[in-house]
């Protein structure tokens, strides 16, 4: 079982207290527990079994502008008393910065709603053992399917963040996810692999494993016997699995520490026109169950929901404490980035969105990381399908997507078939005009 609050807030409580009697001004501190639990199973055989037990301090000390911060997995009391000395003493000799300080006693979160973020259940190493055993059957039902990587794991955390303006308050999160990777084989000799996953809050919720075994096994024989095409300029579909990572290249690029190091090409675009007037993106911490759901940031700011981009105009940038001092802006509770970010769904449905053109490459995997903050530019490796008239033709390699995130965003169609499986969400989504290179 994770530490119970009050010992966290007991130890939390002692660190601000001893840090002031030491001369700091100001100070903050965490103490977090986890536990964690993994099976991995490798062609229906158990390929290794792992448990984690974490506990841990990170304190921060302030004298004026100058601030430092030290951490440990020791939280005996002489320990955790030396700990706090020799931070006081480093912070002495550091440096001043003028945008150092905790955050404004106003922004700090008050009240808390219980989002059903932890689970009590647990579920022994026998059970993730069949869980498994089943995926595995399941993925071996296809003759083609000559291989299996499966794991399971949970997980279990507690932690308290305070500081010295009185903030005390933490919270249990837990989680449960399992996946499957599967390798087929064709006639020749040749293979393929893909995959399918589940990851949630509470253990009830996750998919049933012959659901995790079947898909990643169908997902993967559609993959054999890929062709290679031409170079050319075509309308490109993302997958929900992938259209999701552009999302996530925004969020970076919205970031305050980039925008302050004038390093993003977002840079002064507050309240402009970024995205087609269709697209609305939302920041929202507060979904029951969600996995990117938190009550407050890691600097114990409140966090609510934001509307990033209105009608294709951006509206924010994910503010911290320091770096929004930096650009003259209150924190939005964003220390750490998003919480749960999404795209709001399309207006068309998946079929009709495949039906937009003529010819369309979809895109299943991306390879590599492929995008550059600074000038918006985008080039990945990937493989896919041929789609003609919305009908799926054959399987696509050895390809490489490109253009840049100022165009791409600007031509976005999305479908209307938003799920949240992740904490960054998107639907299936169109982007006219990519340029794809081929043989």
């Amino acid at each position: 079982m994770v530490k119970d609050q009050d010992y966290l807030k007991k130890t939390a409580s002692f660190c601000i207290d001893l840090a002031k009697k030491l001369g700091a001004t100001n100070s903050s501190a965490a103490i977090m527990h986890s536990i964690s639990e993994t099976v991995d199973f490798r062609n229906k055989k158990l390929d290794e079994s792992d448990r984690s037990d974490s506990l841990g301090v990170s304190l921060t000390t302030y004298i004026g502008k100058k601030k430092s911060n030290i951490s440990s997995s020791n939280l005996n009391e002489d320990n955790i008393k030396a700990l706090i000395e020799r931070c006081i003493e480093t912070t002495k000799i550091t440096p001043e910065d003028e945008f150092n300080s905790l955050p404004d006693k106003d922004l700090l979160a008050t009240e808390i709603n219980d989002l059903n973020l932890y689970d009590d259940d647990h579920i022994g190493n026998d059970k993730k053992i069949e869980y498994l055993k089943e995926v595995e059957s399941a993925a071996f039902e296809k003759k083609e399917i000559v291989n299996t990587e499966t794991s399971f794991s949970e997980s279990k955390s507690n932690f308290i963040l305070a500081n010295s303006d009185g903030f005390l308050n933490g919270y249990k999160s837990s989680s449960f996810s399992a996946s499957c990777v599967a390798v087929a084989k064709d006639i020749g000799n040749n293979m393929e692999r893909d995959y399918e996953f589940t990851s949630t809050c509470h253990l009830n919720d996750m998919l049933k494993p012959s659901q995790i075994g079947s898909v990643a096994a169908i997902k993967t024989i559609q993959k054999l016997n890929p062709k290679k095409i031409e170079s050319e300029k075509i309308s490109v579909v993302f997958d929900r699995r992938i259209s999701k990572g552009i999302l996530s290249t925004f969020a970076s690029a919205i970031l305050s520490s980039s925008i302050a190091r004038g390093v993003s090409f977002l840079k002064d675009k507050i309240n402009k026109d970024i995205f087609s007037s269709t697209i609305n993106i939302f920041d929202k911490p507060d979904i029951v169950k969600g996995l990117g759901s938190r009550y407050f940031d890691s600097e114990g700011v409140k966090t609510e929901e934001l509307k990033l981009v209105d009608q294709g105009v951006l509206k924010h940038y994910l503010v911290d404490t320091y770096n929004g001092k930096k650009l003259n802006l209150k924190s939005n509770g964003r220390n750490g980035g998003t919480s749960n970010l999404f795209f709001e769904k399309g207006s068309i449905s998946y079929n009709d969105l495949l039906k937009l053109n003529q010819k369309t490459l979809y895109i299943t995997e991306t390879i590599g990381h492929g995008s550059n903050l600074v000038t918006g530019d985008y080039s990945v490796g990937a493989t896919g399908f041929m789609v003609e008239n919305g009908v799926f033709k054959y399987p696509v390699s050895e390809i490489t997507i490109a253009g840049n995130f100022k165009d791409i965003f600007k031509n976005i169609t999305l479908a209307d078939d938003l799920e949240f499986k992740y904490s960054t969400n998107a639907p299936t989504m169109l982007i006219e005009g990519m340029v794809v290179a081929g043989k």
